[in-house]
């Protein structure tokens, strides 16, 4: 029986990371088993998101690990699998569209669904057209300053800052963070504490404190670094919705373009 090894493959350095970064997505389910080669791979690892259709009597499928998406293509015999980019005679890459379809866009999905389900602060109106999710740690001066040039937008209320509390910067910082969340008014505890009012840290409940954990973790696993790091979605020309991110203080230009509109 031929083995499928990682090592002994080519993986393709296709320049995009999914956001999903070390978070191991859910693969595919089938109604019939995968192919040999394919549920090798799987079974090393690798996470099948989606099947698609390719030339040459190939067939494809969209993959992951640990962040890295690419392609697999089964040979027409279903007993060798090829891991790489699918190059038509012009030149052409017929792999990245697919990969766009059948891994980035779906992941980004479960992304965002992740960044819902955290715990976070609401800053701005509700109905806001607009949602940016950003990482925002108490002790953070950058956190301070982008809630500041965000003035504009939230009190036109066209945008609505979700900041998802972490702990990281200094030994203060998760219990701050805990404190913030577990006030009577987390909104206000958030805006004064933005506007120079320094909180004090509170004894907090266990699951306030979980809250906190479950922040760190999911900063970590989406690969993130710095504070603020900010989420959110743009429509690409094909329709689909994809999550871009700023990690760190915006520029001038990456602050309009994440609000969505020049200030008001």
């Amino acid at each position: 029986m031929q083995r499928f090894t990682l090592s002994s493959l080519a993986l393709p350095t296709l320049g995009r990371m999914v956001m999903l970064a070390g978070i191991g997505a859910a693969p595919l389910s089938y109604a019939e088993a995968l192919p040999a080669p394919v549920q090798a791979l799987r079974d090393q690892g690798l996470s099948i998101h989606g099947q698609f259709e390719a030339p040459g009597g190939l067939r494809g499928y969209g993959a992951s690990v640990q962040g890295q998406d690419m392609a697999i293509y089964l040979t027409p015999d279903g007993e060798h699998a090829i891991v790489g980019t699918l190059m038509d005679s012009e030149g052409n890459d017929l792999t990245e569209a697919q990969l766009d379809e059948h891994v980035r866009v779906p992941l980004e999905a479960e992304t965002w669904q992740l960044l819902e389900e955290s715990h976070w602060i609401q800053d701005g109106d509700s109905a806001a057209p607009r949602i940016i999710y950003t990482f925002t740690d108490a002790n953070c001066p950058y956190c301070h300053q982008l809630w500041e040039q965000s003035r504009p937008w939230i009190d036109a209320g066209k945008v609505q800052l979700r900041h998802i509390m972490v702990g990281i910067l200094a030994p203060d910082s998760p219990a701050l963070a805990a404190t913030m969340l577990g006030a009577d008014n987390p909104s206000a505890a958030l805006s004064a504490h933005s506007e120079g009012e320094r909180v004090s840290a509170s004894a907090q409940s266990r699951e306030i404190e979980e809250q906190v954990y479950s922040n760190n973790q999911l900063f970590e696993a989406l690969g993130l670094y710095a504070t603020p790091t900010s989420a959110f979605q743009r429509e690409t020309e094909s329709g689909s919705i994809r999550i871009d991110r700023v990690q760190g203080l915006p520029s001038e230009e990456r602050l309009i373009e994440m609000m969505g509109s020049e200030a008001p």
